[in-house]
């Protein structure tokens, strides 16, 4: 199963744990592969860096190095305009699409709101966790 994760996803995982920190490690054991692109993986860094209690380089690093090596990271060839409210949002569309992922795993309104685009299911960390049944 391939799955995008949103930022958000990445940033309550690490800081307040939960059913994102859960997926996270699911993801980690191997249980899904993770799609991701350049786009995402800068998003991702950037919010870690300034988000209000930042990471340290080193644990920013380690996760970077963690995504390369395990995540299969796309360059997407097409441009989607699903997502009007908030278009920066359409980024984990596109590399869902790129990546043909079953699932993209958000904590998002504007995603949420979309439910299912060409097959990609967008789903909450508790929803997906669900779907795995690793959660009642």
């Amino acid at each position: 199963m391939k799955v995008v994760l949103d930022t958000n996803i990445f940033v309550s995982g690490v800081h307040w744990g939960g059913a994102s920190e859960r997926v996270l490690q699911e993801w980690s054991s191997g249980k899904f592969t993770l799609i991701s692109s350049l786009p995402l993986v800068e998003e991702l860094f950037r919010v870690l860096k300034n988000f209000r209690i930042p990471l340290k380089t080193e644990k920013i690093e380690l996760l970077e190095n963690i995504i390369f090596e395990k995540s299969i990271i796309v360059v997407p060839t097409e441009k989607v305009d699903i997502i009007k409210d908030d278009p920066d949002d359409n980024k984990f569309i596109e590399a869902a699409l790129e990546g043909k992922a079953d699932y993209i795993v958000s904590q998002d309104k504007h995603l949420l709101d979309v439910k299912v685009f060409r097959d990609v299911k967008i789903a909450t960390p508790k929803e997906f966790l669900e779907m795995l049944n690793l959660e009642k």
